[in-house]
């Protein structure tokens, strides 16, 4: 059985959900963005689509706007929250069309592969700020 690291995000607190919508995202598909030992891609990057990203992302063989009904995979579409794998994002910030990110609920094991600093600049407002 594989045993969740604390759920610990970036910025040292509690790790936040990312998202709970159809398709539920994360390593576990528990809405967070959780990771273990077995995460070899690390889906530790809460991270807001983009139309842009999506591109970038199918371009590179890894289609998330397309619906896969067998897998139970609905399709992303810009404005929904998804944990990336770090090492996606960061290539995505070396390619500049990296998408926001919610640093609240991205997992502290994303640190391994992308600078605070580099989350930092992408940083989405937090939902608890907006009216």
């Amino acid at each position: 059985m594989m045993r969740k690291d604390d759920p610990v995000n970036v910025l040292g607190g509690m790790l936040s959900p990312c998202s709970a919508q159809d398709p539920v995202t994360g390593f576990f598909r528990d809405g967070h963005c959780n990771t273990c030992p077995e995460d070899t891609g690390s889906h530790t990057v809460c991270a807001l689509m983009t139309a842009e990203f999506l591109a970038f992302s199918k371009y590179l063989g890894n289609d998330l706007s397309t619906p896969r009904p067998e897998f139970g995979f609905s399709g992303l579409k810009p404005g929904d929250q998804w944990c990336l794998c770090a090492a996606r994002f960061l290539q995505a910030h070396e390619e500049d069309c990296a998408p926001l990110v919610r640093l609240e609920a991205t997992h502290a094991r994303a640190l391994e592969i992308v600078p605070l600093t580099v989350l930092k600049a992408y940083s989405a407002p937090d939902a608890n700020d907006q009216a």
